[in-house]
């Protein structure tokens, strides 16, 4: 068989790449304007590559019992990783993903379609437009993983976002955002206190480096209504190949220190990464 080749298109927001990794017969990273989105293995959908997106399945994992199907909504689509890897563990699950790139998708399921009967849903549409229109506690996992470019848009960090968020979600639901931000963390700092306005329980699990200001790098932002299983977590998180570490309590209010929430006014887009920042994990 011949040997896959790169695929380059121009898509809306941009020329994405699609390019075969040489080590697994089926499997793609996919870049936009050079930046990593998305690593898919079609033979092999529970194979994650990037590590934000391991401590996502960490927590779509640690949600309900195993193989027991979840209703989950996907803010941002990329290749699909995530919603491939539900479809594999939770068989019988119902994912919503939404994707406002229509080119991005058209040369998502034209490369890497999703097998029959996934249960997966793809609506091409601005994450935010949807979200405001989604039915009432509708989802048992909220996944946001939107970036424009190399940054999480402005109209997804505010506290009416967050709010629309809090309906989406079931009583005990759980929201997870994959952010990116370096020291001194004015961005995600505010993200915590933000979401603190609406939930009660946050964590958050990133690479000790990254919470030490020693790198760029990503986090992901969990928030509930219910107390979130951090020990589980912690335990997950800690066997990757890249440990992360999960900071909640007393150890996140001090990390958020005096930030405030951000409104619809004033909310800001994510810090621009610097060069060579992301790569496979």
């Amino acid at each position: 068989m011949d040997d896959p080749i790169p695929v380059e298109r121009a898509v809306d927001h941009g020329t994405a790449r699609l390019l075969p990794d040489i080590d697994r017969p089926r499997a793609w990273l996919l870049t936009v304007e050079g930046a990593p989105q998305s690593y898919v293995d079609l033979d092999d959908p529970t194979h994650l590559e990037f590590e934000y997106a391991r401590r996502l399945a960490h927590v779509l994992d640690g949600r309900a019992e195993e193989s027991e199907p979840l209703d989950v909504l996907h803010l941002g689509g990329g290749a699909l990783t995530l919603p491939r890897y539900v479809a594999a563990t939770r068989p019988g699950s119902r994912q919503d993903v939404v994707e406002a790139d229509r080119g991005l998708l058209s040369l998502v399921a034209e490369r890497l379609p999703l097998p029959s009967g996934s249960g997966i849903t793809v609506h091409a549409e601005d994450a935010r437009a949807w979200l405001e229109r989604a039915p009432e506690d509708s989802a048992d996992v909220l996944i946001a993983d939107v970036f424009g470019g190399s940054r999480v848009p402005a109209h997804l960090t505010s506290r009416e976002y967050a709010g629309a968020a809090d309906r989406a979600l079931r009583p005990g639901g759980v929201y997870a955002a994959n952010l990116a931000d370096s020291a001194p963390f004015a961005f995600l700092r505010s993200q915590l206190a933000t979401f603190a306005a609406v939930f009660p329980e946050l964590a958050l699990i990133a690479e000790p480096g990254v919470l030490r200001g020693r790198r760029f790098g990503n986090a992901v932002l969990l928030a509930s209504h219910t107390p979130i299983d951090v020990v589980g977590l912690a335990r997950r998180t800690a066997s990757d190949v890249f440990p992360a570490r999960v900071e909640y309590g007393d150890g996140l209010r001090r990390f958020m220190g005096g930030a405030r929430p951000v409104g619809d006014e004033d909310a800001t887009g994510s810090p621009e990464p610097p060069e060579g920042s992301f790569g496979i994990g």
